[in-house]
């Protein structure tokens, strides 16, 4: 059974680590109210150049651009592994790592962008042919979403790459955050298009320009938008991480008092024993 003094020494550790994690909670639920207004105030957007290329698609009777065809044949498939920079967060790191294994299982030949430290590390450890890298929280991270989109652009119409895949978190709720895999190109014209009412819009100088110029914006922020996801997405899951270790520590500070108590008292009824007994002997 451990000491007094151990229990104590124990307990006073228990104490610090609450108050680290406890400290660690309140930054990440600043964090996530500040990364989720971010993702709010970029849906606007979002939806309107979806919207937009939904209907320039239906009204374009021939597409002519390098996103809406299909890759060099032979070439690799790209695919952007996205995490954060830091752990501390449950499963999330890990879950989306382990997406991407499953992915690198079933798809070969395959060329990797990472988005994230932990990405980073964990393909380094896999030994898989990354192309660049790219850190989440460093730097402005919209310029990050331009020089990917950039890099993932050159890469798929010179060649190097025939498709490329995201595997990123899916924001449900605070309390999931569900890795999602999903082919960004070639776009395909049959799950983007939605015939809208003939002649409700009107662009020039012609629909073709107008979607040649569009479809680099939107892969830009479809980029964009997943790494604010996945941001949110992090410091919700370290919230709830940190609120759990913080409540753990608390049951464990609990069970250690009570043993230190228990301890205490033994130590005080042998004592007493001790003194009691000797008293005994010397009246003997």
């Amino acid at each position: 059974m451990p000491s007094v003094r151990d229990l104590r020494d124990r307990i006073r550790s228990l104490k610090n680590t609450q108050q680290i994690t406890k400290a660690m909670k309140q930054v990440a639920a600043a964090k996530i109210r500040r990364a989720d207004a971010l993702q709010k105030q970029s849906r606007p957007y979002a939806d309107a150049i979806g919207a937009m290329l939904r209907d320039l698609i239906a009204n374009v009777g021939s597409v002519d651009h390098p996103f809406m065809k299909p890759g060099r044949e032979g070439a690799p498939g790209g695919v952007i592994l996205m995490t954060a920079d830091k752990g501390l967060a449950g499963s999330f790191n890990a879950n989306l790592i382990r997406s991407g294994e499953i992915h690198g299982r079933e798809n070969a030949n395959l060329a990797w962008y990472s988005v994230g430290i932990k990405s980073r590390n964990s393909l380094r450890r896999r030994g898989a042919d990354t192309l660049q890298f790219w850190a989440l929280s460093q730097g402005v991270m919209f310029e990050n979403a331009q020089e990917l989109a950039r890099r993932v652009t050159d890469d798929f119409t010179s060649g190097k790459i025939s498709s490329l895949t995201l595997i990123s978190p899916k924001l449900v709720n605070m309390m999931t955050q569900r890795p999602e895999v999903r082919q960004i190109l070639p776009i395909a014209a049959e799950d983007s298009e939605k015939k809208a009412s003939a002649g409700s819009v009107e662009f020039e100088p012609s629909p073709e320009f107008v979607l040649g110029r569009l479809l680099p914006k939107y892969l830009e922020f479809t980029l964009y938008s997943a790494m604010l996801e996945t941001n949110a997405s992090f410091y919700a899951a370290q919230l709830v991480a940190m609120n759990n270790a913080t409540d753990n520590a608390k049951k464990l500070i609990d069970q250690n008092t009570v043993e230190m108590n228990k301890a205490r008292q033994a130590a005080i009824t042998k004592e007493i024993l001790e003194i009691v007994g000797g008293a005994e002997a010397l009246k003997g």
